[in-house]
């Protein structure tokens, strides 16, 4: 009786279980006992999914209903989950405390015009005609220097970058050699020696010569660069060059193993940005020069000319100089045509140092520096590239790096990225900005007719981005430049100036920007020691212009056109914008191995800062996994240390004694082949090229 009485209850229990179960249409399953909800069930919302399975009360779901969809929603907008934080974890930006200093202004122009000087008159009419800026007024460095030379007198030029030095010796070169009683004949060979320390302004300087020479056809001239076939330049030799313009390795070259070379005739030594031409240890070439010209005519006019005066421009000056007229173009208080003196000339050595030169800055030139931490690097450049020349549209901007390897890598990512390459989705839009972002390369390792063809490319547009190492940071006149970018900032104050100076020339307005990491404010002071003053731009006012461009906008549903620069928003869109970076860096592994080469490169020019700047540029304060941000790298690469720089040697057993020498003259004779090539000394052998060819492939 007891047993059945405790089944009928039982199962009076499970049925009454069982109809509550079926009648409440909220109900959910007791905790004990879990079950796969049937298939009707997906169709309600995740919330009370969520909740049958935490077995939480019908009350609590509505509220983590609205909740979890608009969770969702938001998830399905955001296409960055791999992303960190941007603005999470860096360093403070310190406040620059400095002194305004007044800068060394230069008088540019004068109110003399060509005709007061004693020149040809079909050349004052062929400088009027084919430099028509030219007509009205001639520069201070031209006033002063074409007198000194005219009169046959040694000259040491000192003036600013853009400032005309090129017709400064130019214009008294064509004078006297059309003035020769004996008429010039082209087999006569050169009668006038330039060089210069790069092809770019080789290229130059020669077509500034034949516009020059366009009366007096009789004149030949001709150049000399690396890269250049060797028998193309030996025949052009033969036949006779009267003005020869070369770089010192290719002419060192020529000297060496050209039979026709001579300088029996040559009346005049031109040795243009000679500070650069030593800086790039070109010191043994100019003395083999020297005295293949001492050798075979000793009388001669020499002519220095350079931006800054650096200590070994003075050495060099006591060696090829004649007691010469030191020009110097500073300021009105700093007049010219002194007598060059041994002890002044021991004197200004001296004080001409690089730890105390002040530069002259050009006067219509504008100068800011943006403090900018590791991880924002990349899209701080981006922010910047689209607000001058997407939205603005008429500058013309160049951006130096300080390896040919970023050059390169910097030149596809920016091209594959901001112009629209990876917007499938916007095929009308990306047609867009790809027609108003025009980027080229230019460095070092380029072939030769890729290098000029970049050149005059960039020479004639009117607008247009222009990714390169210091190749074209001495002596090149490109017009209509309105935004120098220093991503890098250069080794010494004296680079900086010779940077800046491809913008604001010859009286025109100009730009420049220098990007520094927090851990390197010290070299604002650096610069105002020098008399340089700098002015600071904000990172969020170069980010702001993200705001314009809706292609990096974090699209919700519901949400209002954006109006204003909500700080918030902005940060949002440099996120997305980095994203998009990363995406095509890891899209496949040969564009991550590019990214890591590129990195290693910049990490082994950031070693090579001299000894006097370690305490602004120390790798040590580098954070690499901030810095790997910047090349569109996730994270921190394992096997990356801060290696010497390519072409070093490497530390191998010892061996015998006779190899370990052949080796070390290898190794000195490979660096200096490297340090060449860069700067087109035409020296390159056939292993070098091999390399270089192995530099310039790209991922894919």
């Amino acid at each position: 009786m007891n047993e059945f009485l405790f089944s009928f209850l039982l199962t009076l229990k499970q049925s009454n279980t069982l109809k509550r179960k079926l009648h409440s249409p909220h109900g959910n399953p007791p905790l004990k006992r879990k079950h796969k909800p049937p298939i009707n069930t997906f169709k309600k919302s995740a919330a009370e999914a969520d909740s049958r399975e935490k077995g939480s009360s019908s009350q609590k779901s509505l509220p983590k209903k609205h909740l979890t969809d608009k969770q969702n929603e938001s998830q399905k907008s955001k296409p960055f989950i791999k992303t960190s934080s941007l603005f999470r974890n860096n360093p403070d930006i310190p406040k620059i405390h400095r002194k305004a200093v007044q800068q060394v202004q230069e008088n540019v122009f004068t109110t003399d015009s060509f005709s007061q000087l004693d020149l040809h008159p079909h050349l004052v009419t062929n400088v009027a005609f084919v430099f028509p800026t030219l007509l009205c007024v001639s520069h201070s460095v031209q006033k002063q220097t074409i007198p000194v030379l005219l009169q046959g007198k040694d000259a040491l030029v000192r003036s600013q970058t853009g400032s005309g030095k090129t017709l400064a010796y130019g214009i008294p070169l064509v004078q006297s050699l059309q003035g020769m009683e004996s008429k010039i004949q082209r087999s006569d060979g050169p009668y006038a020696l330039v060089l210069v320390p790069t092809r770019e302004l080789a290229l130059q300087s020669f077509d500034t010569m034949q516009k020059l020479l366009k009366p007096f056809a009789w004149i030949v001239p001709g150049v000399l660069m690396g890269g250049e076939k060797r028998k193309s330049e030996k025949a052009r030799l033969r036949k006779g060059i009267n003005i020869l313009i070369s770089t010192p390795g290719r002419l060192v070259d020529h000297i060496k193993s050209t039979e026709c070379v001579h300088f029996r005739r040559t009346q005049w030594l031109i040795i243009d940005e000679a500070d650069r031409i030593l800086d790039l240890g070109f010191e043994k070439d100019i003395a083999v020069i020297l005295n293949a010209l001492n050798a075979e005519r000793e009388t001669r006019q020499n002519v220095l000319l350079s931006a800054t005066l650096t200590e070994g421009v003075t050495r060099l000056a006591n060696i090829s100089l004649n007691d010469p007229i030191s020009i110097s173009i500073a300021d009105d208080t700093q007049k010219a045509l002194k007598p060059a003196s041994p002890t002044e000339q021991q004197a200004s050595s001296s004080s001409n140092c690089v730890e105390q030169e002040n530069f002259a800055v050009p006067e219509k030139l504008k100068q800011y520096f943006v403090m900018v931490p590791s991880k924002l690097r990349l899209v701080i450049l981006a922010a910047f590239i689209l607000e001058k020349c997407k939205f603005e549209k008429h500058h013309k901007v160049i951006i130096f790096f300080s390896s040919c390897e970023q050059v390169e890598f910097y030149y596809e990512l920016l091209l594959k990225v901001l112009s629209g390459g990876l917007e499938s989705e916007q095929p009308e839009r990306s047609s867009v900005s790809s027609a108003s972002l025009q980027f080229l390369r230019l460095h070092g390792n380029m072939e030769q007719e890729e290098r000029t063809e970049v050149f005059q490319e960039f020479l004639k547009s009117k607008t247009g981005i222009l990714l390169c190492t210091d190749v074209a940071a001495r002596g090149l006149d490109l017009p209509q430049v309105t935004w120098i970018v220093q991503y890098n900032a250069p080794a010494s104050p004296a680079e900086y100036i010779h940077r800046i100076g491809r913008t604001a020339r010859i009286g025109c307005h100009g730009n420049s920007l220098l990007v520094l990491a927090p851990s390197e404010a010290g070299y604002v002071s650096l610069l105002a020691s020098h008399k340089i003053n700098i002015s600071e731009l904000k990172m969020e006012k170069v980010l702001s212009s993200l705001m314009k461009d809706d292609r990096f906008k974090v699209h919700r549903p519901g949400s209002k056109k954006s109006c204003g620069t909500d700080p918030q928003e902005v940060r949002e869109r440099a996120t997305v914008l980095q994203t998009r970076f990363e995406n095509y860096v890891h899209s496949s592994e040969a564009t991550v191995r590019w990214a890591k080469k590129a990195l290693q490169s910049f990490l082994c020019a950031y070693t090579t800062y001299p000894r006097n700047l370690k305490h602004i540029f120390h790798i040590k304060s580098l954070h690499l996994g901030h810095v790997a941000k910047s090349f569109g790298l996730r994270d921190a690469p394992q096997n990356l240390t801060a290696l010497p720089a390519a072409g070093s040697k490497k530390k191998t057993k010892p061996r015998p004694k006779r190899s370990d020498l052949l080796k070390k003259n290898h190794g000195k004779r490979r660096l200096a082949e490297i340090l060449r090539s860069e700067y087109s000394s035409g020296m390159d052998t056939g292993v070098s090229k091999v390399k270089k060819k192995k530099r310039q492939r790209k991922p894919g």
